[in-house]
């Protein structure tokens, strides 16, 4: 398969093990429109690439992706809010249902839905620099996009809730000693390391590996089942309210919010 309708994402592939690389660095790769779109329908089409045996997941340039972009948010027409959410729930069910493993590799940010992505993935390769948050809260909305689903599974609810309540950031180590990242590698390894992991992957028994994944991640499909729609639901609502719509703007003048809702 080829993937030449892609714009903000990269793909390289070398034999079996295919590269997804998010691909707009100038802006640490925050969701855009195009990006949160190429998202919703890339890992679909990768399912359908026989070509692929395991796909590694990372960022171009010096984050791994910085989270949502604010300036969509704060111009957003009611259509493209509806939209974001039709997507933000295929982004999810389409991860979780990718029959081929799949490495994430966090490379310095990891912000949000980019923490989301990473978390979500089969193993979670992290720099020694990187830092990992969920900071939904900070600007009024549910971590409704995954987060509420993923972290509680690796780090139990209450750690899950510490973090996500406040949308504190942690560092590589502090991640791997919680349980929220499988390996802390250099930052100059990181790359090598997990396409080596994902050629490991590919060389071995794909009936056996995938069907082992798809067993495992009926755990996760089933909390997806119980959470996500009313957690995606939630964090809409709140994208109404004058504390959200305050945060935004403060954010974009690099000010803090004053809003208390």
């Amino acid at each position: 398969m080829h993937y030449q309708n892609y714009h903000a994402l990269r793909f390289s592939q070398d034999g079996s093990v295919l590269t997804v690389t998010l691909n707009q660095p100038e802006s640490l790769n925050a969701v855009s429109s195009l990006l949160h779109s190429e998202l919703s329908r890339v890992f679909a089409d990768i399912a359908r690439d026989r070509s692929v045996d395991a796909v590694v997941l990372t960022g171009a340039g010096r984050a791994f992706c910085a989270g949502g972009d604010l300036s969509w948010f704060h111009t957003m027409p009611q259509e493209d809010l509806d939209r974001l959410f039709v997507e933000a729930r295929k982004i999810i069910i389409d991860l979780l249902e990718l029959p081929q493993p799949i490495i994430s590799a966090i490379n310095g940010l990891a912000v949000g839905l980019g923490a989301t992505l990473a978390l979500f993935c089969d193993v979670i390769f992290a720099a020694d620099n990187a830092k990992i948050s969920d900071p939904h809260v900070s600007i009024g909305v549910t971590a409704g996009d995954g987060g509420s689903v993923i972290w509680p599974w690796l780090v139990g609810p209450a750690r899950a809730k510490r973090y996500l309540m406040t949308g504190d950031s942690l560092g590589a180590a502090e991640a791997e000693r919680i349980g929220l990242v499988t390996h802390v590698v250099p930052a100059a390894e990181l790359l090598v390391q997990a396409q080596g992991f994902a050629g490991r992957l590919a060389a071995g028994s794909q009936i056996a590996i995938r069907s082992t994944k798809a067993s495992v991640n009926k755990i996760l499909r089933d909390t997806a089942n119980l959470m996500l729609d009313t957690s995606l639901a939630l964090e809409k609502e709140c994208f109404t309210t004058q504390y959200h719509k305050d945060a935004i703007a403060a954010f974009l003048a690099k000010q803090q919010p004053t809003a208390r809702v």
